[in-house]
């Protein structure tokens, strides 16, 4: 498997060349659309919409607590503040990711966020999942790229360059 591009290099049975990197909710079936594409994408978004909208829920319950433990307007306001912010934030990196590879230590720091802002995540999953399966186009490009690359690498040339004849200089 390349490092760089995550693209699995290696033969696929007797055609040979790279095989595309699966998906979660969708493996391989996004490169062809087939075996239920359609059907798994709109599948996705309802569950992750579904997701946030118990989670919202949740939420609420956990404020409705705030209110009757009498914390103060501060605290409540703080409360629902972080939420916000760190639903924005998880939604922006969330969508990002989709389109570029996540640097993994950027991720291990924004793991704590991403935690508090899983609304923002489950709606990123939901609108990316509308249009295409979520880091579908990264994969694509990837994918592509790593077909031209073999192509250009497999192709033979025709005769024996060492029997070529010398040019001779006039």
């Amino acid at each position: 498997m390349s490092d760089e591009t995550g693209t699995d290099t290696t033969p696929a049975g007797s055609t040979g060349g790279p095989r595309p990197e699966p998906l979660r909710f969708f493996g391989t079936t996004w490169v062809d659309h087939t075996g239920g594409y359609a059907v798994r994408r709109a599948a996705v978004a309802l569950v992750a919409l579904a997701a946030a909208a118990v989670s919202c829920l949740i939420l609420r319950l956990a404020y409705q607590g705030l209110q009757i433990a009498g914390t103060g307007s501060f605290v409540t306001a703080l409360v629902i503040v972080m939420f916000a912010v760190c639903g924005a934030l998880a939604f922006r990196t969330t969508w990002d990711n989709f389109g570029r590879r996540p640097d993994p230590e950027r991720q291990a720091r924004l793991r704590g966020l991403l935690a508090v802002g899983f609304v923002g995540t489950l709606l990123a999953w939901s609108a990316r999942s509308l249009t295409e399966a979520p880091g579908e186009k990264l994969h694509r490009t990837e994918y592509d790229a790593a077909r031209a690359e073999y192509e250009r690498t497999q192709s033979r040339r025709t005769g024996n360059p060492a029997k070529a004849r010398k040019k001779r200089r006039a």
